[in-house]
Order: C-alpha cells, then sequence, then structure tokens
C-alpha cells in the first residue's frame, strides 16, 4: 500500500514543479565595444617578421615544410601560394631583434633562407 502511495505522491509533485526560468542582462560601458574595434583594427595591420626558407612546386613545398617542421619543432611554419610558387615561411616574430636571432639560427640549416620584414613597415 505504500508503494502506490508514495508514486502518487511524487507524480502530484512532479506535475507541479518547473523549471526556473530568468532573463540575463548584462549593462557594459559602451567605449568597451569601442575599445575592442580599436584593438582589432590595430593587431590586423600590425606586422610580423617572418623567415622564408624556400620556394618551389607544391609538392617541394610540402617536403621542405615537413623537413622545417622536424628541424624546428614548436616554431609556427605555413606553405603560402604566391604566383608561380609555393613558399615555405617559418615563424611570426614581432621583434626585430628575435626576428634576427632566429634568421641566423635558420640560416645554418637553410643558407638560402630569407628574413622577410612586416609589409606594414616596408611600406
Amino acid at each position: 500500500m505504500k508503494a502506490p502511495v508514495f508514486t502518487l505522491f511524487f507524480m502530484c509533485i512532479a506535475v507541479y514543479i518547473h523549471a526556473q526560468e530568468g532573463v540575463v542582462t548584462i549593462e557594459q560601458d559602451p567605449r568597451i565595444e569601442q575599445l575592442v574595434r580599436v584593438y582589432n583594427k590595430v593587431n590586423s595591420n600590425k606586422g610580423f617578421y617572418q623567415i622564408q626558407v624556400g620556394f618551389g612546386s607544391y609538392e617541394k613545398a610540402q617536403n621542405l615544410k615537413s623537413q622545417v617542421d622536424i628541424d624546428f619543432p614548436g616554431w609556427y611554419s605555413k606553405i603560402e601560394f604566391q604566383e608561380p610558387t609555393y613558399r615555405v615561411r617559418l615563424g611570426k616574430f614581432q621583434d626585430p631583434l628575435e626576428a634576427e636571432r632566429r634568421f641566423i639560427e635558420v640560416r645554418k640549416k637553410y643558407p638560402s633562407a630569407m628574413l622577410l620584414k612586416p609589409e606594414s613597415d616596408s611600406k
């Protein structure tokens, strides 16, 4: 007799239980959005130094990038297409002194490497 009473009791409670609903209102200073826009604009225009290790066909660039990833693990590397060749580039350095140090290190392994200056600085 206890089981049906408890079942009926819990069914009645379940009918009256409702989830809580609410509205969250975030009030922020309108200058924050302006600050975020300025921050994004500044960082999108800010260039960085890169080291071009080599270039050639896509297959050659893939092989070179694989070798670069082995030689310099943890460094940012990518393949970029600039007509008519694919170029393997290494690093994203904002400090010119750090870029020069890394460039000297890369030149030991890849003598034909070139240090590329940021586009925003070269204009």
